[in-house]
């Protein structure tokens, strides 16, 4: 058996499965103190249904820690951040378009050094160590923490971050260093921004790790404990406590795996509607589809992976407020204290839970606090909420012809079974999809390269890649006879000389657990 956990800004959702069936689920809210909500979730499930912890042989959970963290600018590491590209690349300087606030909060200091690569290995500048050196001086007389190491065309060869980053170490001693070409994708100033955050958030991830896992242990699992990450693959706890970062987006991914594996269907759109947002996305073989394009977190621009999800303010605890006929549903929430304020609750705060209700979509609370509501307004509140799902999964598509749309989470009970004529799946186990796809998560392993192909090259060029891919996975903790590609992506690079082609592949395999 195995658990899976997922802590949302409203729930804290876990499941107890027994290979792919639901043996029990339970949904908390979630606390101010995410870890204590973990704990009362594991509480929840021993309280339902006896097990014994021995049994339990893997615990995986997404967690929103490090996205609030970020966002609210808290328990950040004063950080640094090398570039390695000079005399090349000092137009624009590092951390160029941050909100102040956030360069503020993690007392951010930039630092340009020579070195780097063109695309197909040749450098551009030799590294240079002293001018390292009275960088790391400089850092050690401001109290830096982490580093941020960059340099151009890293992906395509390591060689000066990784001696850049010895240096470093050898200068200052107990820092943490993240190495850009551990993190992001190809496009420098976005996989420089993704690296200052993941080392800004370094010293966080052993608190937060350290708590997660005591709590685990604390109900006496020692089975291995693994965190969520963006596209949908798990990770461990070394390699958490190294790359936090690649957590943020864990949460939707982990509702729409839960809801491709509970539908039955492969290929669909994904509407999670939670207590404060609903995210839509759609869902291909099973896994998200990755967005394309760079990502904005925080407000800022990185490129690492992340899935393409449109998120809009409507869910469960959404307030609903009416102007004549007219009726607004969101994007203010009671969130997590839906169960205090909501009317069919015996609170004074209409929600969207509670026209819901009123309209005999769902049996929560005491449906005759919302007898009185007007007919008519329901309806124009629960049309207002269609309308804007409806625009939401036809700006996801991108084809004419029509998707399957599943429902999940608590919220999806303000969906009626039609969308557009569009059967609408609500499968069993629904209002815990993002805790069942945390459990069901697999291991992955990815390569984004620009590789010089000669001629008659390009069948190699792609073997070699298929096989770095599938040798990441199996590395991470996959289990080596289950590792497939599931992704090969190509890109021609009209623009750089030497038939220079983009190659990106993505391997997956079920984890192996002892």
């Amino acid at each position: 058996m195995r658990i899976g956990i997922d802590v949302g800004g409203t729930n804290t959702d876990a499941v107890l499965m027994d290979g792919e069936r639901v043996v029990v689920s339970v949904k908390t809210s979630t606390a101010e103190d995410v870890t204590s909500g973990i704990v009362a979730a594991l509480d929840g499930l021993r309280q339902r249904h006896a097990f014994e912890p021995a049994d339990v042989r893997a615990v995986m959970i997404g967690t929103t820690h490090f996205i609030n963290a970020l966002i609210e600018r808290r328990r950040l590491a004063p950080t640094a951040v090398i570039r390695l590209g000079l005399p090349a690349t000092a137009a624009l300087p590092p951390m160029v378009g941050w909100p102040e606030d956030l360069v503020e909060a993690i007392e951010g200091r930039a630092y340009m050094c020579h070195g780097g690569h063109e695309f197909d290995g040749r450098k551009i500048s030799d590294l240079d160590v002293d001018e390292l050196k009275r960088v790391a001086s400089d850092m050690a007389a401001h109290g830096i923490s982490s580093v941020a190491i960059t340099s151009v065309f890293s992906p395509v060869t390591s060689e000066f971050e990784l001696r850049a980053a010895e240096v470093i170490q050898a200068e200052l001693g107990e820092v943490d260093v993240s190495l850009s070409h551990e993190i992001g994708r190809m496009g420098l100033l976005e996989r420089e921004n993704a690296t200052v955050i993941n080392a800004s958030l370094r010293s966080l991830a052993r608190h937060i790790v350290s708590g997660l896992a005591e709590a685990v242990r604390g109900h006496g699992i020692a089975a291995p404990l693994y965190l969520s990450q963006n596209d949908g693959t798990l990770m461990d706890l070394d390699f958490a406590l190294r790359y936090p970062v690649v957590t943020f987006a864990s949460g939707p991914t982990n509702s729409m795996r839960g809801a491709a594996m509970l539908s039955g269907l492969g290929d669909c759109a994904v509407v999670d509607i939670g207590g404060t947002t609903s995210d839509v996305g759609i869902v291909r073989g099973g896994f998200p589809r990755e967005a394309g394009t760079d990502v904005t977190v925080a407000g800022i621009r990185t490129n690492f992976r992340m899935p393409d999800v449109v998120s809009i303010g409507i869910g469960g605890g959404s307030l609903v407020r009416f102007e004549g006929a007219e009726a607004q549903v969101g994007p203010k929430s009671v969130g997590y204290r839906l169960p205090q304020r909501a009317m069919v609750f015996g609170g004074g705060t209409l929600t969207a839970t509670d026209v819901a209700v009123a309209a005999g979509r769902a049996k929560i609370g005491d449906p005759s606090l919302v007898a009185h509501l007007d007919r008519d307004l329901v309806s124009a509140a629960l049309d207002v909420i269609v309308r804007r799902v409806v625009a939401s999964v036809e700006r996801m598509r991108t084809s004419p012809e029509p998707l399957p749309v599943v429902a999940v989470g608590g919220g999806s009970i303000l969906l009626p079974d039609q969308l557009e004529g569009v059967e609408v799946h609500r499968p069993e186990n629904y209002s815990v999809a993002n805790a069942v796809g945390a459990a069901i998560a697999q291991v992955g392993g990815e390569v984004d390269r620009v590789y010089s192909i000669e001629a008659g090259g390009r069948a190699r060029a792609l073997d070699e890649a298929r096989q770095e891919a599938v040798d990441r996975a199996i590395k991470a903790g996959a289990s080596p006879g289950t590792v497939e590609v599931v992704e090969v992506e190509e890109v021609p690079l009209a623009y750089l000389p030497g038939n220079a082609t983009r190659i990106q592949v993505k391997a997956v395999g079920a984890l192996q657990i002892s």
